[in-house]
C-alpha cells in the first residue's frame, strides 16, 4: 500500500553506514513528527522499493554527478563548504565523476581524479550506488542534503564548532535538534542497530528535519539556479 493511502506521511533521514544505509523514518499527522525506530538498509534500491514509500527523504548522497573531471568540488559543494564554515567544511565531501566511478582499478580513478584519498575511494561503494539508483523521477521525494548543512540551520545559520565525534559535539547537536523532533533524543541515546554508530543515527536525525522541511515545501536550495547533469538530475544541496 502506498503512504498516500495512509493517514500520515512518511519521512526519514538517510546516511551511508558500514552495513549500507542507515534511517531514522518518522510519521507525520498534521504537525505531528512521530520518530520511529532507526533501520539499516543494505543498499539503497531497498530504499526506494521499500512500501509504504517515503513520501521525503533527505539522504546524504549526491543525486547528480559530472560526467567527466570537472574538479573535486560541484557548484552546491562549494556553496554548502562556505556557509558551513570552519572547521566543519571537511563535513562536505568532494564528489568524483561518473567516471571515475565506472573506473576498473583504484589507479584509473585516481589518474582521472588525481584529488582522491585512500578515504575518498573507500566511499565509492556508497557513491556508485547512488550514481546507479537515482533517475530524475527521484528528486520528487528524495532530496540530497548534508548533516553539517542541516545543523549549521538548526544554529540559526551560525557555523558549529565542535565534533560529532566527540562528546560536546554530540551534546550540541541533540540540544540543537531536541526542540524539533521531540523524541529524537531518545533515539540517539539508545543502542544503534548492527552496522552502524551513534554519529550515522545523529546524522540522519539531522537528515529527517531536512526532510520534514521538505514535505512542507520548506527548503531552500543551494545553488539557487541548479546545475544539471547529463541523465537530468539536479546537482544541488537542500536545507
Amino acid at each position: 500500500m502506498a503512504s498516500k493511502h495512509l493517514p500520515y506521511q512518511l519521512l526519514a533521514g538517510i546516511t551511508p553506514c558500514p552495513a549500507g544505509w542507515l534511517a531514522v523514518p518518522a510519521r507525520l499527522a498534521g504537525v505531528t513528527v512521530i520518530v520511529e525506530d532507526p533501520v539499516v538498509f543494505r543498499t539503497l534500491l531497498d530504499v526506494v522499493d521499500s512500501r509504504p514509500s517515503f513520501d521525503a527523504v533527505a539522504i546524504n548522497a549526491p543525486l547528480g554527478f559530472n560526467d567527466t573531471p570537472a574538479g573535486p568540488q560541484r557548484p552546491c559543494d562549494s556553496e554548502a563548504g562556505d556557509m558551513i564554515g570552519w572547521p566543519r567544511r571537511v563535513g562536505v565531501r568532494n564528489i568524483p565523476s561518473r567516471a571515475a566511478l565506472q573506473a576498473t582499478s583504484k589507479a584509473e580513478a585516481r589518474a582521472l581524479e588525481p584529488w582522491l584519498t585512500k578515504d575518498d575511494l573507500r566511499r565509492f561503494r556508497w557513491l556508485r550506488e547512488a550514481e546507479q539508483t537515482f533517475q530524475p523521477f527521484h528528486q520528487r521525494n528524495f532530496f540530497s542534503a548534508n548533516p553539517d548543512l542541516c545543523f549549521v540551520l538548526l544554529n540559526e545559520d551560525r557555523p558549529l564548532r565542535t565534533s560529532p565525534y566527540h562528546q560536546d559535539g554530540v551534546l550540541e547537536r541533540m540540544a540543537l535538534i531536541r526542540n524539533k523532533l521531540p523524541g529524537v533524543e531518545d533515539v540517539i541515546l539508545r543502542a544503534p542497530p548492527n552496522g552502524a554508530g551513534q554519529v550515522h543515527v545523529m546524522q540522519a536525525a539531522a537528515l529527517l528535519w531536512t526532510a520534514r522541511r521538505a514535505v512542507g515545501r520548506a527548503i531552500s536550495r543551494l545553488p539557487l539556479d541548479p546545475t544539471w547533469d547529463s541523465t537530468g538530475l539536479r546537482m544541488e544541496l537542500v536545507r
